[in-house]
């Protein structure tokens, strides 16, 4: 997935990942997008600071439908992520 093709499946709502279902990408309350490993809170930017180089290979991104199970209380505790919670958050 390129850069625009993941923002737009954020922007619907879709659960996009990177790499593994443990890391999800979303948007934060600035408009930010975030790569964020769901289990312990990690985050950095969707992008470089240029906005024009994914943070990952474009192939190694994708979209999961939702689990009824874990999959679902992970997306609770990224969608109430803010930029205070985390330690190092780059523009997305």
């Amino acid at each position: 997935m390129n850069i625009a093709e993941i923002k737009a499946a954020v922007d619907v709502g879709k659960f996009v990942h990177w790499a593994n279902e443990g890391y999800r990408v979303h948007r934060d309350g600035l408009g930010h997008y975030l790569i964020t490993f769901v289990r312990n809170g990690s985050t950095i930017g969707l992008t470089d600071r240029s906005g024009r180089r994914l943070n990952g290979d474009e192939a190694d991104f994708f979209i999961s439908e939702p689990d009824h199970g874990a999959a679902a209380e992970q997306g609770r505790e990224v969608r109430g992520a803010t930029p205070e919670t985390f330690s190092s958050v780059g523009p997305g």
